[in-house]
């Protein structure tokens, strides 16, 4: 294990220093800096090798997190990647977005704070890439199948990866111009510079996968010509589709879906000349929706130079530590301070969206009112109503599902009733050779899970093209287990 004593000589959980906000809000740069080693080594060394590591079953990868901690402890980086890309196919996507779930299940977590896992993680994998220790593992023979993977983000690259391994020809298609999916133009690259994908993608073609960029499938090229031109077909196009709030005012000029304000600013950072961009500068924003993907709107609107931001939440503010129906080692929900909440606005709970109101079709404030409950419903309580000014606002209120795409038309698989692309217990469809995973069929979730459930289903594809697999399956996309696999 590593360092015994480690958690009773360091019990102080130091995290990764974040740049000074003044400064971090002039640039695009991540807004972590690395940590120093023997600060790194310290908090990896309080790691307490569990009898029964819960940091396993916190994480759907599999994470083994013990034994990479004892690693980096020791000082022996070279193989700690080799046990961390045991598991998890992009450490540094995880390390950089994963809410890390492994750490709310730490053992240590029960009585101190808990170990710093992601930290750890993410500091392994950048000094694997630093020190050339991430090398292609092309395979040693082809299988001569092929199969294709619609959409290039965490699931589909997870997929593609895995299949390319073992020996199968893969075709990853992407409607948009570069690879990555919303890992390139929905993650602001304060919090993932894309350096970040683009190795990657450069490892997964040194090993033999094939990347078609700027193609539709459904429309430039239909599901049923893939399924006829290749052995098997993934759908791994993400749960897309956002949730609207169609109250008074909806089409008013300034109310935005947050992907359409992200997006642009995404591809205006990597350069790109962007026609009727929407520009927070000098402006009041509005944003409903406290989590991950209202974060991005706010550091943006920073970035901006924003006149003023407000986050609207419907519900009650989480609280500061664990409520007693999440117990440990349950992910428990909780108030945090993201790094863009760190550079200012301000957060509004219990409020409630009446309307948006306007003069001559333009935006020009939010009519919000007070939350109150009522029969387990939350409402506007009456008499609370008021206006806060807004130029602009961004619905940032989650996902409902994947796009349509022609799905159903061109190769009758089903959706189920959450907007998810059906699937079994093999993350096949109701269609023969057509798999889902990811948000695709699970609906929006973590990163990890999109990795953990593009792994499973590249083992699930395996086994239907070659009758068994080597593929290791770590998690199912229902109750039942795939231990055939």
């Amino acid at each position: 294990m590593a360092d015994p004593r480690g958690f009773l000589k360091v019990r102080q959980r130091e995290t990764q220093p974040r740049r000074p906000v003044p400064v971090r809000i002039m640039d695009w740069k991540e807004v972590y800096e690395a940590q120093e080693k023997g600060t790194l080594k310290a908090q990896a060394g309080r790691c307490m090798d569990c009898g029964v590591p819960f940091c396993h079953q916190g994480c759907p990868l599999g994470n083994l997190i013990p034994e990479w901690n004892d690693l980096m402890w020791r000082d022996k980086g070279d193989e700690a990647i080799e046990r961390l890309h045991a598991t998890n196919n992009f450490p540094e996507f995880t390390g950089r977005l994963c809410p890390a779930p492994c750490e709310a299940s730490c053992v240590l977590g029960i009585n101190q704070p808990a170990v710093t896992i992601k930290q750890v993680e993410v500091s392994i994998i950048d000094e694997a890439w630093d020190n050339g220790w991430v090398n292609p593992l092309p395979p040693a023979r082809l299988t001569g199948k092929t199969i294709a993977v619609v959409g290039s983000g965490p699931a589909g690259l997870a997929v593609a990866q895995q299949l390319t391994r073992v020996g199968h020809t893969v075709a990853v298609y992407e409607r948009d111009d570069k690879i990555g999916g919303l890992l390139r133009y929905g993650i602001p690259d304060f919090k993932m510079e894309k350096e970040q994908v683009d190795r990657r993608v450069e490892q997964m073609k040194a090993e033999g996968t094939r990347f078609r960029t700027g193609v539709s499938v459904g429309t430039d090229v239909t599901w049923e010509q893939l399924r006829r031109r290749y052995d098997a077909v993934v759908v791994c196009t993400g749960a897309t589709v956002p949730r609207d709030l169609p109250i008074p005012g909806r089409d008013l000029d300034g109310v935005h879906f947050a992907m359409d304000y992200l997006v642009p600013a995404n591809r205006a950072v990597a350069g790109e000349t962007i026609e009727n961009q929407i520009n927070a500068h000098g402006k009041h924003v509005v944003i409903l929706g406290g989590g991950d993907t209202g974060a991005d709107c706010l550091g943006t609107a920073h970035r901006h130079g924003a006149a003023s931001v407000t986050t609207l939440a419907i519900g009650k503010q989480p609280p500061a530590e664990r409520a007693s129906h999440q117990p440990w080692p349950t992910f428990p929900t909780l108030f945090e301070v993201a790094s863009a909440h760190e550079e200012g606005g301000e957060r509004t709970y219990l409020a409630s969206t009446v309307e948006f109101v306007g003069e001559n079709g333009r935006l020009t404030g939010v009519k919000v009112a007070e939350t109150e409950f009522v029969d387990g419903k939350r409402l506007p309580k009456a008499g609370t109503e008021r206006i806060i000014p807004a130029d602009l606002v961004f619905l940032s209120l989650g996902f409902t599902g994947a796009e349509p795409a022609g799905i159903t038309e061109q190769v009758s698989a089903e959706f189920d009733g959450r907007g998810n692309v059906a699937r079994d217990g093999y993350y096949m469809t109701n269609t023969e050779g057509v798999f889902v995973a990811g948000d695709a069929g699970r609906g929006q979730s973590l990163i990890v899970w999109a990795i953990a459930e593009g792994r499973a289903a590249a083992a699930a594809v395996d086994k239907y093209l070659m009758g068994s697999t080597i593929l290791p399956a770590p998690v199912a996309p229902t109750d039942r287990a795939i231990a055939v696999l």
